[in-house]
């Protein structure tokens, strides 16, 4: 996979997302790029890059337990930063 291959510009970003809300039936409020790309940041630096995806996963099964509303997604969220923001490898 070359270089310019792995690179999205932020318009495809818009048309992925897009097509996600489109394919799932969900709003706009429903897809927090901007939340889930800061959370991948956050837990990339504190924690590891790798843990990035997979903590935007528990992010999203934790708030669609709760019940799936966007507060609950902001909640969930900020959760897995602060644990994130605190985390020292053992």
């Amino acid at each position: 996979m070359s270089d310019a291959s792995r690179t999205l510009p932020p318009e495809a970003l818009d048309e992925w997302a897009l097509a996600l809300r489109e394919r799932f039936g969900l709003a706009a409020d429903d897809v927090p790029v901007a939340l889930i790309l800061d959370l991948a940041r956050d837990v990339a630096n504190g924690v590891a890059r790798p843990a990035a995806p997979f903590s935007a996963f528990v992010a999203g099964l934790v708030a669609g337990r709760a019940g799936g509303t966007p507060e609950q997604v902001r909640e969930a969220v900020a959760a897995v930063v602060e644990l994130a923001g605190g985390w020292k490898e053992s």
